[in-house]
């Protein structure tokens, strides 16, 4: 297990839209291989005052606010998961008591909330795009959680740099690498859509980076490493910026296909076991969306 990182020292930054501090080594390393701590300057930004957090859920639709009581296992499913009987306003302004988790989803539909997005995206492209380019489909998360809260193990589909702007977070991350610990039938289960959350077990602290995230830091999750997430002791608000590239795409049809071959009884060879195979099924499953078929 990998002891508790504290994130590197905050540089001078030449302009204030120059948002996140990176470093270049960590990056061409790290980048969506291990995870690796960045620095940020949005602790004091006004779009992430309790206020504005509050007239931004006003605005967005139901369906782009997902939130549930915050003292929870690390491993339940999402059906498992129980509501904390308030509504989303009444959680943003009791979360200091009401034990809960909430996130705004998609927050880039606000115009200031994606000049904010585009202006950190633009600085992650100067390092990613010469390792995975194409940058597209930037998205923006706010986390909004009491004290104490837990945030099951689960897997996200896209590149992801989670910000701490209050309170403090304990991020567990798994090596998504490891299929051991993240088998092949797991990913096509979550790449078609059935469940991202994981049942934790004690081995995996083995194979676990460790980050206590403070305010000004944040951290890089490489795309489906497995990761739970408890909250300090107080309230923590948290901005996550995510994009993908044709690569995830890539991905995850042949995640799909290989699950489609598994539904007709067949055994197929793991997804990376062969390039060849590999362009054979990404080739039929592009036929086959022109085609209109699998709908």
């Amino acid at each position: 297990m990998i002891a508790l990182q504290t994130p590197p020292a905050a540089s001078q930054l030449p302009a204030r839209e120059r948002h996140l501090t990176i470093d270049p080594a960590a990056f061409q390393a790290g980048f969506n291989q291990t995870p690796f701590l960045v620095g940020h300057s949005l602790c004091d930004h006004p779009l992430f005052k309790l206020e504005r957090l509050l007239d931004l859920a006003k605005t967005l639709p139901e369906e782009c606010i997902e939130y549930n009581a915050g003292q929870i296992p690390k491993s339940i499913s999402h059906a498992e998961t129980p509501r904390n009987g308030l509504s989303p306003d009444e959680t943003i302004r009791r979360i200091a008591e009401c034990k809960s988790w909430l996130v705004l989803k998609y927050v880039e539909r606000d115009p200031a909330y994606r000049v904010l997005l585009d202006e950190c995206l633009a600085q992650v492209a100067e390092h990613s795009e010469g390792l995975y380019p194409g940058m597209c489909q930037g998205q923006a998360f706010v986390f909004i959680t009491s004290p104490g809260s837990v945030t099951p193990l689960h897997i996200d589909p896209e590149h992801n740099f989670l910000l701490q702007i209050r309170g403090s977070k304990e991020v567990h991350l798994y090596d998504g690498r490891d299929r051991d610990l993240l088998s092949h039938e797991q990913l096509e289960h979550f790449y078609c859509d059935r469940g991202r959350n994981m049942t934790h077990q004690p081995w995996f602290e083995e194979k676990s980076w460790t980050y206590d995230l403070q305010p000004g830091s944040g951290l890089h999750f490489p795309v489906t490493y497995p990761h739970w997430v408890k909250n300090g002791s107080e309230v923590s608000i948290s901005f996550s910026i995510t994009f993908r590239t044709p690569d995830l795409d890539r991905r995850r049809a042949l995640y799909t296909m290989n699950a489609k071959l598994r539904s007709w009884k067949l055994k197929p060879r793991a997804v990376g076991a062969s390039q060849l195979r590999d362009n054979l099924l990404f080739n039929a499953f592009r036929v086959g969306r022109k085609l209109g078929l699998g709908k």
